[in-house]
């Protein structure tokens, strides 16, 4: 077995135990402000795309198509997060699986889409990177269009459009795809569905066990609205419990809602996992099609709501979700500069490399 390829992340966990690591903000945001055409989308070798019968006809807002069409779009982005302060990149993949990219009849392209995310969030970090501020790539898992738990037809409870294993294969192959391309820990994000959660989580350990190599795991879900639920019927602590057996580095929330509606579940999570650092990444306040990003929380909203969040001791690791900028990642990393990490009760839940 060869040895754990984990020199970069092995300083992570000691860093989140001195003070807070601000992640990156919305790449779909930043992604829509470039105003790209199909054509831009396509690029030179997708530009016969959907002739063949059968094949779709459209690709623009596939965002991960970008990664390998659009390179110096994704790069750009990074740059413009890390030059924000971000310790942590995401890379360019929430949908980035087969079962996403079907919907463009683009599921063989999945694995090039991760590794070309990877390297480019990987080549931007590098770049960014100095001994006394090291930056991370998370790779992304997103949740798919399709779930395990959920029936896509009222009027047939029972309907699946997806099963476990095709989620586990799909999952399988998207972090193979990012380990290979320089992630330093990974990042099951978004998560409205704790089966389709599950299945990211087999696969992620089933790499793990094949590969030799241990990455630090972020686990992230999504309370949709005030029933303080997940969208398959959870409650924040319950899924806690569902998924802590995979021992991540941190769990958290994110997306759905902003940070004023986010800070009872937060709390909920900060009791619940003592001894496991918390993440959030809340939207910009809720939608506002008024707005220049679509929502409605400035950087100066947002950040101030953070601090709070910060001064309580509840967060080790922030950043921003959908309608979050550059902008909103610099007004958060100052508001919580200086202000003491959550502390963790009882030795590190985190399960390092064997």
């Amino acid at each position: 077995m060869k040895a754990p390829a984990y020199t970069r992340a092995q300083a992570l966990p000691g860093i989140l135990q001195k003070r807070i690591v601000v992640l990156d903000g919305a790449m779909g945001t930043m992604i829509q402000r470039f105003k790209l055409t199909e054509a831009q989308y396509r690029g030179e070798r997708f530009k016969d795309f959907g002739k063949t019968p059968g094949q779709h006809k459209d690709v623009k807002g596939n965002n991960e198509l970008l990664s390998l069409t659009r390179p110096d779009v994704i790069s750009s982005i990074h740059e413009s997060y890390l030059t924000a302060g971000a310790d942590l990149i995401e890379t360019n993949t929430f949908g980035a699986t087969s079962i996403a990219q079907a919907d463009y009849d683009m599921a063989h392209l999945a694995y090039e889409m991760n590794l070309a995310s990877a390297r480019l969030a990987r080549a931007a970090c590098d770049k960014f990177s100095t001994p006394d501020k090291p930056r991370f790539v998370l790779g992304a898992l997103g949740p798919t269009p399709k779930t395990a738990s959920i029936s896509p037809d009222v009027n047939d409870a029972g309907k699946r459009n997806v099963n476990f294993e095709q989620l586990r294969a799909a999952y399988y192959e998207q972090v193979q795809a990012l380990v290979q391309g320089g992630a330093d820990a990974l990042l099951v994000e978004t998560i409205f569905d704790t089966l389709n959660a599950k299945a990211a989580l087999f696969a992620i350990d089933e790499y793990f066990e094949a590969s030799g190599e241990r990455l630090p795991l972020i686990i992230s879900g999504t309370v949709t609205d005030a029933s303080g639920r997940i969208l398959s019927g959870q409650t924040v602590t319950a899924f806690w419990y569902s998924v802590r057996h995979a021992q991540p580095l941190a769990i958290g929330l994110n997306c759905a809602l902003g940070a004023a509606l986010m800070r009872p579940y937060i709390q909920e999570l900060h009791r619940a996992a003592p001894d496991t650092f918390i993440s959030c990444y809340p939207n910009a306040g809720l939608p506002n099609p008024m707005s220049e990003t679509g929502f409605d929380e400035t950087p100066a909203d947002t950040s101030r709501l953070l601090h709070e969040f910060a001064l309580e001791g509840l967060v080790n690791i922030v950043g921003g979700c959908c309608g979050t900028t550059p902008e909103h990642i610099a007004a958060i990393g100052a508001s919580v500069r200086g202000v003491t990490t959550r502390s963790l009760q009882g030795s590190l839940f985190y399960r390092e490399a064997a």
